[in-house]
């Protein structure tokens, strides 16, 4: 389990564009070291998840408060596997003992602000345009073309706040940060390392389409795949946290059966 936690903000470090690949080849690695327990995981968060998603309007707010909370938590069971500890399910719940407010004011903060995006986007469309998409008509060419701009908008403005989320969960959690500074701190640590980050997310989009598409052709054979996606994410969020933070007790995991 997490022990001697770092409560410090930790310094920013500018790491070249081809670290970005190392982020996703050590997440893999993070996930081979115990491929079967992070599936175990995975299904665990969508068996609570999936249910209190699907109350209506309560349960979008309650999920998105949580998400942080057991974001942390995987980035707990990451951390147990660099020191050579086994990966539990106990890890997946460690954000509900350790700095629980804070884990929960970061998904409250992330929500508010796609709200007020969401708010603001709504406010520049026409009218008329919103009713049609609301009923699910389609929009004139006139129509669609006063949709354009507030989307382009709301992408602009929604950049920042995937910023300030990023690494929140993972710096309120193991470096033990107020919500306001791990938001603060993560917005900086993208703003500094755009590049690696912009091929980062090329790279992984590549990856999810071709699962996709892979699922969809190959059925069942490739679902395992698509599967294993998802922890392999949160471990590459870990190993880029770890490269830009500079994690002075992170180890690289280059064999899942290694034992130093």
């Amino acid at each position: 389990m997490a022990e001697n936690l770092n409560t410090q903000s930790p310094a920013i470090k500018q790491v070249p564009a081809a670290n970005a690949w190392l982020w996703i080849v050590n997440g893999i690695n993070l996930f081979r070291a115990n491929p079967v327990m992070w599936v175990i995981l995975l299904l665990i968060y969508l068996a609570i998840m999936i249910p209190i998603s699907l109350v209506p309007i309560l349960g979008s707010v309650v999920s998105t408060l949580l998400a942080p909370v057991f974001a942390a938590g995987m980035m707990w069971g990451c951390q147990a596997l660099t020191r050579d500890q086994e990966l539990e399910i106990n890890h997946l719940f460690q954000g509900f003992k350790q700095n629980t407010s804070q884990l929960v004011a970061v998904g409250g903060f992330y929500m508010m602000s796609l709200l007020v995006i969401a708010v603001l986007v709504v406010l520049m469309l026409d009218r008329n345009a919103v009713e049609l998409i609301a009923q699910g008509k389609d929009l004139s060419p006139e129509q669609a073309s006063t949709v354009i701009l507030p989307l382009f908008i709301a992408m602009f403005l929604l950049m920042p706040v995937l910023m300030g989320y990023w690494f929140a969960p993972v710096l309120a959690g193991l470096n033990q940060l107020k919500a306001v500074d791990a938001m603060k701190l993560s917005f900086v640590a993208c703003l500094k390392n755009m590049l690696p980050f912009l091929l980062y997310g090329l790279m992984f989009m590549a990856v999810l389409m071709a699962a996709m598409w892979l699922v969809v052709s190959v059925h069942v054979i490739f679902s395992v795949v698509f599967v294993a996606i998802i922890p392999v994410m949160m471990t590459s969020l870990y190993t880029s946290y770890a490269d830009i933070f500079g994690v002075e007790d992170t180890n690289q995991v280059d064999q899942p059966d290694q034992v130093s």
